[in-house]
Parts: C-alpha cells; sequence; structure tokens
C-alpha cells in the first residue's frame, strides 16, 4: 500500500534531462511507481509501466521500434497508449489479446521531461516552470539525494545551515549580518525576500557576483524551487532545482542555472563554477545522508524548531495530503545571515 497521500499523483514532477530521453529506453522512478521512458520517432515522449504484463520483465530492458517499446524477454510490442500492438510467432490472423500497460502523461518544460503519475490531475506543470525561458539555460545536471522529499527540500532553501555545511564556501559563521526574511504565501507555494544581503560572505560570492540588490527563494508545489539573485548591473541568476521523490528516503533532482546579463558560457561554467557547485552538493548530499541514518537510528520524527524554520511548516502541510493551501498571510523573521 502506497504511503503517498492520493493527490500527490495529480501533480507533475520532473522525471529526466530532455536531452537523456532517445530512443532507448530509461527507466525512472517516482513516488514508489517504476516508468520507462523513450522518445518516439514524433519527438514524442512514450511513459508507460516498466514492466511487461505477460512475464513481468522490465520494458526499460527492451528496444524502440517505430513507435512501439518491445519487451527484450518476448517481444510483446507496446504503443505510447499502452496499447499491446504485436506478439511475435503469432499467426498473422489470430487476434492480438486486448492486453495493455499503464500509460502516463508527459511533457516537456526547460530542457526536463515531465510526468504526471496520475490519472487525472493538473493539465501542466506549475507556472513558474512554464514562465522560465529556455534560452538564458547555461547549464543542466541531474543527481539523487539519500533523503526524504520534505527533507530535500527544506535543504535548498533553508540558508541557516550554509555557514556550518558550506563554511566559508557559502557563508561565515564569524560574518552574519542582520536580515529580514519575508515570506509570501502565493497560489502554488510561497516567496521569501531577504531584505539586508547585498552581499555573501563566502568565497562563491567574492569569485562570481558582485553587489546584489535581491535575493528571493521559492516554492512551487509539487518540488519546484528557485535561488533568484538580481544584481545591481541589471543581471540576474536563477538556481533552479527540480525534487522528484524516488521513494519515501531517495529524492532525485533536477538542477538547471540561469543566468541572465552575465558572462557566462557553459564551458565556463563547467571549468570554473562546476566544481564548487559539486563540493556544494556532495556536502549537502553528506548531511542529509546522516540525518536519515539517524532518523532510523533512533526511530523518531520528533523535532524541535524554531522562528527561523521558516519553510518547514508549509513543506510538511502540503507533502502530507498533496494540496497547497494559502491563508495569504505574509509574516516577516528577523534573522542573523
Amino acid at each position: 500500500m502506497s504511503r503517498w497521500a492520493p493527490a500527490l499523483y495529480g501533480h507533475w514532477y520532473a522525471v529526466a534531462l530532455s536531452r537523456d530521453v532517445n530512443s532507448s529506453p530509461l527507466a525512472v522512478s517516482i513516488l514508489d511507481r517504476h516508468v520507462v521512458l523513450a522518445r518516439l520517432p514524433s519527438n514524442e515522449l512514450i511513459a508507460l509501466d516498466d514492466r511487461c504484463p505477460h512475464r513481468h520483465a522490465p520494458l526499460s530492458a527492451g528496444r524502440m521500434e517505430s513507435d512501439c517499446i518491445v519487451c527484450p524477454y518476448h517481444g510483446w510490442s507496446f504503443r505510447s497508449d499502452g496499447r499491446l500492438c504485436a506478439i511475435p510467432g503469432l499467426p498473422a490472423d489470430a487476434p492480438v489479446p486486448n492486453v495493455r500497460v499503464r500509460s502516463y502523461a508527459t511533457c516537456e518544460y526547460d530542457g526536463f521531461a515531465w510526468l504526471r503519475p496520475g490519472d487525472a490531475g493538473a493539465q501542466r506543470p506549475n507556472a513558474m516552470v512554464r514562465a522560465t525561458d529556455p534560452a538564458t539555460r547555461r547549464f543542466q545536471w541531474s543527481t539523487s539525494w539519500p533523503a526524504n522529499i520534505v527533507d530535500a527540500i527544506e535543504n535548498f532553501l533553508d540558508p541557516m545551515h550554509t555557514h556550518f555545511i558550506h563554511p566559508g564556501l557559502v557563508r561565515r559563521e564569524t560574518e552574519r549580518r542582520p536580515v529580514k526574511a519575508e515570506f509570501q504565501p502565493g497560489d502554488e507555494g510561497f516567496r521569501i525576500d531577504y531584505r539586508g544581503a547585498s552581499a555573501q560572505s563566502g568565497l562563491l560570492y567574492r569569485l562570481f557576483e558582485s553587489e546584489r540588490t535581491a535575493e528571493r527563494a521559492y516554492f512551487a508545489a509539487p518540488g519546484s524551487t528557485r535561488l533568484e539573485y538580481v544584481y545591481a548591473n541589471g543581471s540576474r541568476i536563477l538556481i533552479d532545482l527540480h525534487f522528484t521523490p524516488r521513494s519515501q528516503d531517495a529524492t532525485d533532482v533536477h538542477v538547471a542555472l540561469h543566468v541572465e546579463g552575465r558572462w557566462a558560457p557553459e564551458w565556463a561554467v563547467r571549468l570554473l563554477v562546476w566544481p564548487f557547485l559539486k563540493r556544494v552538493n556532495d556536502q549537502d548530499a553528506g548531511m542529509l545522508r546522516a540525518q536519515a541514518g539517524n532518523r532510523r537510528r533512533f526511530h523518531s520524527g520528533g523535532r524541535a524548531s524554531s522562528a527561523l524554520d521558516i519553510v518547514r511548516p508549509e513543506l510538511e502541510r502540503f507533502w502530507s495530503d498533496g494540496h497547497w493551501y494559502s491563508d495569504g498571510k505574509c509574516r516577516t523573521i528577523e534573522m542573523m545571515l
């Protein structure tokens, strides 16, 4: 029995980089469902349960032939709607059994393949995803974190851990500044404006950034997040992370770095920035792994919180039942950041 709220299956989730989806079937997992993804000759995507109903072989181990996925075991072929269309060895005049594999709705936005695991629900991904200009994208990658979806999203949106998990790289504990975090809920998620942080104390800021005029964090249900930095010279950087739960204890993370008005060709990002970003990722993944392990060790979900824990209650409420509720109430939290 699934431990996920039924409403969660009606949302859209990033499951792969678009460039990684081709005529070779690709296995992905989402909310404990296992799916095979591939690209049709028409360039559209096909997404089916990764299991042949004949003898349960994984379709992701098969191949594409024209617009069908062919099972690697006995060659049964399935169209994009999941309908069985051919069985090798069956006489030409014999009817094909009325057999189907479950199919899923798919689409592509901002260089990612998106999937809705439920039969019904939202018609498109959230507005933040749809509004992003792919022409500004400079870097994309995917990884997986050994953590529950709520812990993973909180980690990215929580600035208070950066002094300890990324010391000197993102922020320095000895150089905290007074900041006001203005929380504003919306129809699909929330936005947090950090006032008073025109600079950041870590090495990443000193090497690659300049004076900021705005710093914002966003969450758009179910798992899209963004850090936005606006600079005095008119440029802007967007760091988008789309979180997709494979299971209760593993979360895929799909990343896009958008750069507007700054010199940042992809080769320069890969050569100069990527080593630092990978270091940050590895540090976060290490702490999330330790956190998850300790939860299992103590068999307890209880915790203490403070006013600085801005995003956790909102994330827990959404992921408990799959519905986003906005009371429309803004609030300001003072912190030393």
